[in-house]
Parts: structure tokens; sequence; C-alpha cells
């Protein structure tokens, strides 16, 4: 009899087990080139997986115009092992699509491409650059991400991939670019915890960090010989400082007395064609903010 009475109080607690719950966020990092998710966001995946959340990095390149003495397919393919040893070394799924570095344009076929991958990853949240870049890569990556937003849900185009249920939250990565209009940091991240496992992950990109970039900055004999030294020297490299208005982000989900202590932070926008996140909304997709 105590075994029947107890039956309904058992299946009660079972459900409400179940639904406290929460699934893990799906979140996507779009970039032109395969290092740009890294650079701009590789913090705030780092604090997104160790909370058992799911990430991709996705570039929209190849990334084989980026190099001094390599190209082509031999350099496609190493930047494409580099990518895969950032998802070993952050924890997330990295892919790349293949289109020609330094020749992207926002065309229909790349859109549908875009579209498909922010589908099947169920995306709760897409960041990309905003369209005012120095790079035409990146510009037109912001672009194809902006005309891929709304279209996700709408069965008609790229029906060989479901259409997702809800539009996701569009972000926009930090930029420095004032015309036609500044960055607007709606959300900002303290990433200072994660920051030496980001600075870990970029020293994958062996072929950029320590070859290309510094030799189109004009300063090659400035990377250092020893690993140690090269993470160091990275890390002093990617630093950078924080603006009025990051810091008045920090203080606005940190508190004034935290915001204060941070030192390294990853800042984002929010975008106007995807769902109109509340306050709240964006506590639950950043689960981080404050804490």
């Amino acid at each position: 009899m105590k075994a029947i009475v107890l039956l309904p109080f058992m299946f009660a607690l079972s459900i409400l087990l179940s639904s406290a719950q929460e699934k893990p966020l799906q979140i996507i990092m779009i970039g032109a080139h395969p290092d740009d998710c890294d650079i701009k966001s590789g913090g705030t995946a780092a604090l997104f997986v160790a909370m058992g959340h799911k990430v991709k990095f996705l570039s929209v390149t190849n990334g084989d115009a980026g190099h001094m003495t390599q190209g082509g397919g031999m350099l496609a393919k190493r930047r494409f092992l580099e990518t895969q040893e950032v998802a070993r070394r952050l924890g997330v799924t990295y892919d790349v699509l293949d289109n020609h570095d330094g020749e992207l344009l926002p065309t229909l076929p790349i859109r549908l491409d875009v579209i498909r991958k922010i589908r099947e990853w169920n995306a709760d949240v897409v960041i990309a650059p905003r369209s005012n870049d120095y790079h035409p890569d990146h510009r037109y990556t912001g672009i194809l991400v902006q005309d891929a937003a709304f279209m996700v849900g709408v069965p008609n185009i790229a029906p060989d991939t479901p259409p997702l249920r809800k539009n996701p939250v569009f972000l926009y990565f930090q930029d420095n670019f004032k015309k036609p209009n500044p960055f607007q940091p709606d959300i900002a991240i303290d990433i200072t915890s994660v920051f030496d496992k980001k600075i870990y992950s970029l020293d994958s990109h062996e072929s950029q960090f320590y070859e290309w970039l510094p030799w189109i900055g004009g300063n090659p004999t400035d990377v250092p010989a020893g690993k140690a030294e090269r993470l160091e020297w990275l890390k002093k490299s990617r630093s950078g400082g924080l603006s009025p208005e990051v810091k008045t982000s920090l203080q606005k989900w940190y508190g004034t007395q935290k915001a204060a202590q941070v030192k390294y932070v990853e800042a984002f926008e929010i975008c106007e064609y995807g769902s109109r996140p509340t306050e709240q909304d964006l506590k639950r997709l950043f689960p981080m903010l404050g804490k």
C-alpha cells in the first residue's frame, strides 16, 4: 500500500529533477579566417566549455593566402590542422569552409552554407564580425552572417537542413573602427581566469602568430625562439587595454568593485537582426556574467 502511495510522489519528483537540468547552450562563433574566432572570443569560449556548454568555431575561408612564403592547398591544410589543435586545447568544435582567403564575397551559395552551419549546430547564440572592417573577408563575413539571420528560420531557404524554430541571438565581435559607427559593448565578459588558456590556443596557429603576422606587421625579428618565451611574448602582444566604454559595461555586469580587478575582457555588441534579448536573457545565455 505504501509503495502505491509513493508512486505519484516519485513520478512528480523525477519530472521536477529532469526539468531542473538545463540543456547545454549551443554557441557558434563565425570568423573569416582560421584564427579569427580564437582572437576575438577564445576566452569566452573557454568559459562556456568549462561550464558544460557547446561551442563551435567556424572559419568562412580556408586561410590559403595568409603567409609570405606558403600558399594554396598546402597552406590551407596546415591552417586546418592548426584549427584542430585549437579545438583540442579549448574543447570546442572547429569547422573550416573551403573558400579562398582574400577572395570572399557575400554570395548566395556561401550564405546558404552559413545558414546550414547555424541550423546544424542548433545555435542559441551566433557571434560574428561587424561589416565595417579593414579586411574585405571580415566585412563580407559580417554581411553573410547578417543575411543568414532570420533566414535560419525560413523552411523554404536551404530546405535540405531543418530550420530553427527560434531565431538565435546574434552578436558582433569587438573592434576599434569608428566609422560609420563605433562598436558598442553591450556585453563585457571577464576572461582573466582563462586568459592563459586563450593564449595557449592562439599558440596553435604557428603559421600566423610566429610567421605571417609578424612579417606583414614589419617586425619578424621580434618573435622569440623558445616555446615558453613565445607564449610570454604572445601574451604581452595580445593583452590590449580596456576602453572607457568596456569598463562601463563591466561595471554594469560585475559591479564596480569586481570590475576594477578585471585584467582581460572580451566584449560583444547585440545585432538587431536576431532575437532581441532582455537583460535576463543575456544572463541566461552568458551564465558567466557577474561570476
